[in-house]
């Protein structure tokens, strides 16, 4: 039996924090890895390459935050121009999957551990990378 060894990464990009997460090596469960700091965009895209290095990454799953209706807004549009700049820098391929109501998701989640969202935030980006890549997977 072959193991699979390359993995894949989820990002949740938000403005301030990208939650990551990361597949197992056989791509079944999504686990929780960190939270980038997004500003400075170049110090975050290295960061997120030397994580596809380390864990062998073959892709990676960003969350992208359409509207209930399907369209895309400013959030949206915002992510699709640091997906661009991830593309530019790393050699790995990116695609998209509908994240709506990932962070509402995560936010419960964390509700019901009797934690605060609003004092836990990258702990929220976390879990819905971890959702997105869930997803995905």
């Amino acid at each position: 039996m072959t193991q699979i060894t390359q993995r894949i990464l989820g990002l949740d990009i938000g403005t301030k924090r990208i939650g990551v997460s990361i597949s197992d090596p056989l791509g079944i469960t999504a686990q929780p890895l960190k939270a980038v700091k997004r500003k400075p965009e170049n110090a975050s895209v290295n960061e997120i390459k030397e994580l596809c290095e380390k864990y062998s990454v073959s892709v990676i799953v960003a969350g992208l935050p359409k509207n209930m209706d399907g369209t895309l807004g400013f959030q949206a549009q915002d992510v699709l121009s640091y997906v661009e700049l991830l593309k530019k820098n790393i050699s790995v391929n990116v695609e998209l999957e509908d994240e709506r109501l990932t962070s509402k998701i995560a936010e419960r989640a964390l509700i019901e551990l009797n934690k605060k969202p609003s004092k836990n935030k990258e702990l929220v980006d976390v879990a819905s990378a971890i959702l997105i890549l869930q997803q995905y997977l």
